[in-house]
C-alpha cells in the first residue's frame, strides 16, 4: 500500500460518507480499511442510545438489528472511503440479510468490533455482497452475510 491509501476513517470521514445521524449513526470509528476488500468498524455501546429505554427496561441488551446495521454501515465506509465518495451524496440500500446468527449480548459499556469482507463486488460496482462478523473482546456476538445496493450519484463516477 502507498501511503496515499486511506486506512482508517474518523467520525467526520464517517458522517461526510453516510447519511444516518443521531440516533441512527452506529458505527464511531472505521480502521484496517483494505479498498474495496475488509475493513473494521467500531461501535462504543453506551447506555445513553434510545433503544435501551424499550429493550429492555432494566436489563439493555442491544437489539440484533442495529449489530446487523452497525455492520452494514462498517462496510459502507469501507466502499465511500475506497471510491473516495465523501460530500457526493452516497446511499446504500440492504438487498439481503442471510445466515445471521447471534451468539452473546451486547450491552452498555461494551466496545464491539465490526469486522466486513466483501465477498462480491468491485469499483463501480452497484450490487455488493458482505461476510460480517461483530465481536466483543474478542467473543463473538453476530455474524451473518448481507447484501447491498450502492447508490453512488453519476457526478461521483
Amino acid at each position: 500500500m502507498t501511503a496515499d491509501v486511506q486506512t482508517t476513517a474518523d467520525i467526520d470521514l464517517i458522517q461526510r460518507i453516510l447519511p444516518h445521524r443521531y440516533p441512527f449513526l452506529l458505527v464511531d470509528r472505521v480502521r484496517d480499511i483494505v479498498p474495496f476488500k475488509s475493513a473494521v468498524g467500531i461501535k462504543n455501546v453506551t447506555v445513553n442510545e434510545p433503544h435501551f429505554q424499550g429493550h429492555f427496561p432494566g436489563v439493555p441488551i442491544m437489539p440484533g438489528v442495529t449489530i446487523v446495521e452497525a455492520m452494514a454501515q462498517t462496510a459502507a465506509v469501507m466502499v465511500g472511503v475506497s471510491a473516495d465518495l465523501a460530500d457526493k451524496n452516497f446511499l446504500v440500500y440492504f438487498m439481503g440479510i442471510d445466515s445471521c446468527k447471534f451468539r452473546r449480548k451486547v450491552v452498555p459499556g461494551d466496545v464491539l468490533e465490526l469486522s466486513v469482507e466483501a465477498t462480491r463486488g468491485k469499483a463501480g460496482a452497484k450490487v455488493w455482497k458482505f461476510a460480517g462478523s461483530a465481536t466483543v473482546e474478542g467473543e463473538l456476538a453476530c455474524e451473518c452475510s448481507f447484501t447491498a445496493m450502492m447508490d453512488i450519484p453519476a457526478e461521483a463516477s
